[in-house]
C-alpha cells in the first residue's frame, strides 16, 4: 500500500514538473506566443526596410523625385514660380 501512495505521489510531482516547471507546458506556451510576436515584427521591419532601400534608391537616381521631396518636404521652389503667401 506504501508502494502504491509513493507512487502516485512522485507520477503526480513529475506531472507538475512537466506541466508548470522551467521548459514546462505552460512555459512552452508562453515562448510560441513570444515567437509569433517577435515573427511579426520582424516582418514590419523587413517591409519598412524594403520601402526604405527603394527610396535611396529613388533620392540616389531619379531627379524628379529629388525636385517633388524638396518641393514638398523642404518649402523650395523653382526659379520662375510664382509664390502666394496668405495671411494668416
Amino acid at each position: 500500500m506504501k508502494i502504491g501512495r509513493y507512487l502516485i505521489a512522485l507520477v503526480l510531482f513529475i506531472g507538475a514538473l512537466i506541466t508548470f516547471g522551467d521548459r514546462g507546458l505552460i512555459d512552452n506556451y508562453r515562448m510560441e506566443g513570444k515567437l509569433i510576436s517577435l515573427k511579426k515584427g520582424n516582418h514590419e521591419i523587413t517591409l519598412e526596410n524594403i520601402a526604405l532601400k527603394k527610396n535611396i534608391t529613388l533620392l540616389r537616381d531619379n531627379l524628379s523625385y529629388i525636385e517633388m521631396v524638396a518641393r514638398s518636404e523642404l518649402g523650395m521652389v523653382k526659379k520662375g514660380d510664382l509664390v502666394y503667401r496668405t495671411a494668416q
